[in-house]
């Protein structure tokens, strides 16, 4: 997901974005890959004019292209580099600016229950053997980089720095993943959970388990024919709900969760009886396409703040 705001550097991004031309393109790409010539010929113009509307998409980020060798000829392939764009307006200045954040890696967890297919990766190897739940307890597992399960969940325990006085305002999540189909399958919805503190704070589906690419920090070792990126997904809880992407997800608020404590217990989910049982994948940093573990970042007023 590109994250945009109001800084001229994005300038690129919304230029490419206003052409019906462009917007048309991306529609075609998020069908499939295609080259040049096949896009000129689905939109009836030349192969020149896409090429320029192409060099404008990949500037702004939306957009990748490849040389192939394909038939016995050289093709340059266009494929859609993002699923998704945001973009973060001005806060009013009485919000707060401070934060504490905690980065977690995918491993971390500290209580689980999964179903195959399953598995667990550092970025140097696979820990033990694909769909053998064991190996989530393997000592090692604090290196992964990637876990993935066709059902259950796993639950995390995360730092709570507020000091005594200091009045959160928002929670932010961001993390990236995706769905877990046998090999990969772009449609391959999942309903996944996230519960905080008990607490449910809501439900995604997502919409596939991603392989038709490779994802930009995915070693090399890795097969081509599993699952290669996820999606990168923001949940914040606010004074006036749960939302993922800007989509409310509950009405579940900042005061619900009970905050007040030396932790919070975070868990992802997958449920036997969801409409769409799907898996979960979960990408750290040096898998899939965003390089970071998972971050929790908590806004806070301090204590002189909360009293005007």
């Amino acid at each position: 997901m590109i994250r945009a705001n109001t800084n001229p550097v994005w300038l690129p991004l919304y230029e490419a974005l206003a052409s019906s031309v462009r917007l048309s393109i991306i529609d075609l790409l998020a069908a499939k890959p295609m080259n040049v010539k096949q896009l000129a010929e689905e939109l009836e113009l030349s192969s020149a004019i896409v090429s320029m509307h192409i060099r404008k998409l990949e500037k702004a980020g939306i957009v990748e292209t490849r040389m192939v060798r394909l038939n016995g000829g050289t093709h340059k392939i266009c494929s859609l580099l993002e699923h998704s764009i945001a973009i973060d307006l001005p806060r009013e200045r009485q919000e707060p600016v401070k934060q504490h954040e905690a980065s977690i890696p995918v491993g971390h967890y500290t209580q689980f229950e999964v179903h195959p297919t399953c598995g667990i990766a550092t970025s140097d190897k696979v820990i033990g053997q694909f769909d053998d739940p064991r190996f989530f307890n393997e000592p090692e597992r604090m290196n992964a980089s990637i876990i993935w399960f066709a059902k259950g969940y796993v639950e995390y325990k995360i730092p709570n720095y507020l000091l005594p006085g200091e009045q959160p305002t928002e929670l932010e999540i961001s993390l990236e993943i995706g769905s877990e189909a046998p090999g990969s399958n772009a449609n391959w919805p999942s309903d996944i959970s996230f519960t905080l503190n008990g607490i449910p704070i809501g439900m995604w589906t997502s919409p596939g388990d991603y392989g038709d690419r490779r994802g930009k920090f995915t070693p090399d070792w890795w097969m081509d024919s599993i699952n290669q990126y996820g999606l990168l997904k923001v949940i914040r809880i606010q004074h006036n709900g749960t939302f993922i992407d800007g989509q409310k997800m509950s009405d579940v608020s900042i005061h619900d969760i009970g905050l007040d404590r030396n932790h919070w217990t975070f868990r992802l989910a997958v449920q036997e009886d969801a409409v769409h049982a799907g898996g979960l994948t979960i990408y750290g940093k040096g898998f899939g396409n965003y390089n970071q573990d998972m971050l929790f970042r908590v806004f806070y007023r301090s204590p002189e703040e909360g009293k005007r």
